[in-house]
């Protein structure tokens, strides 16, 4: 029984013995397996990839070999609904320019150089209307001018005088060329005398030469209209009537010729072809550049 109690004694003790060194060995394996682990992880994480390189290798997907529906692409036009603003168009265009001026001059028995003393006031002023809605255009102008001075021992004298009214209504044909017809009235505000005899001397009574309506032109002028550029335009007027007024019948006593009209008659009709050129440009804010023959 003694040798059977110390068998069984060696025999727990050898197994505990066993049990003891493999689970020594476990740990150690797994302590040297966690730490060499981390290891390689660390490593690995330092290596950087070429992605150059790789790209070589790398492999394109083939192509789908299944047909797509393309459909063409139709772009139509849509009416959209719109709103009409409330915008009123003004086809008129209008300008007015008036001008007064007044001049003196004096000079004493000291100035060397001689001169007459003098005074002296003009007045100018020009209304222009325009209505422009393609293609008719209609232009509407009025001149009125008038000046008078008065020298040292000398009366008052006109220096300026004149009436200028001038219609015209035209319609385009082209893009540079009109149609056109125009009505023009001509004649001065007063009196014209002439203060110089025929031999040059001063004459000591001045004579009626020129009055209102004395002489007066209208003019109707059908025709053709170029213009190329907005500030000019001109007129050929293939069919145009005039007449002359001379109301007047004794200028003819002091202006020979009594203006083309027949002595004793107060109006003379003629036909003819009118030209006229006009300029109209402003070159800068404050100048302005305004030419007219006819």
């Amino acid at each position: 029984m003694l040798k059977v109690a110390e068998s069984l004694t060696a025999f727990r003790f050898n197994f505990y013995r066993a049990a003891m060194l493999k689970t020594i060995s476990w740990v150690f394996v797994l302590s040297l397996f966690g730490f060499i682990l981390p290891a390689k992880a660390q490593n690995t994480d330092s290596l950087k990839a070429d992605t150059n390189q790789l790209n070589k290798y790398r492999i394109d997907p083939g192509h789908n070999a299944i047909p797509g529906i393309l459909r063409p692409v139709q772009i139509k036009p849509q009416q959209m609904p719109v709103t009409l603003l409330d915008y009123k168009i003004n086809y008129w265009h209008r300008s007015v320019i008036f001008g007064l001026n007044f001049s003196q001059s004096a000079f004493t028995s000291n100035y060397s150089a001689g001169g007459i003393s003098a005074i002296a006031l003009g007045s100018n002023f020009d209304f222009k209307a325009e209505y422009n809605k393609k293609p008719l255009d209609f232009t509407s102008e009025t001149n009125l001018v008038y000046g008078i001075s008065k020298n040292n021992g000398q009366g008052s004298r006109k220096t300026n005088d004149r009436i200028f009214f001038d219609n015209k209504w035209a319609t385009q044909v082209s893009k540079n060329w009109f149609f056109f017809g125009s009505l023009t009235f001509e004649s001065q505000f007063s009196a014209g005398y002439n203060y110089t005899n025929p031999d040059g001397t001063n004459a000591q009574n001045p004579y009626l030469i020129s009055d209102f309506m004395s002489p007066g032109y209208l003019t109707e002028s059908l025709g053709f209209e170029y213009k190329p550029v907005k500030y000019f335009d001109l007129r050929i007027g293939t069919g145009t009537a005039r007449q002359t007024f001379v109301l007047d019948t004794t200028i003819y006593k002091n202006q020979s010729g009594n203006y083309g009209v027949p002595i004793d008659h107060t109006i003379y009709n003629e036909l003819a072809v009118q030209v006229v050129a006009q300029i109209d440009k402003d070159l800068s804010k404050n100048v302005l550049i305004k030419y007219k023959m006819q």
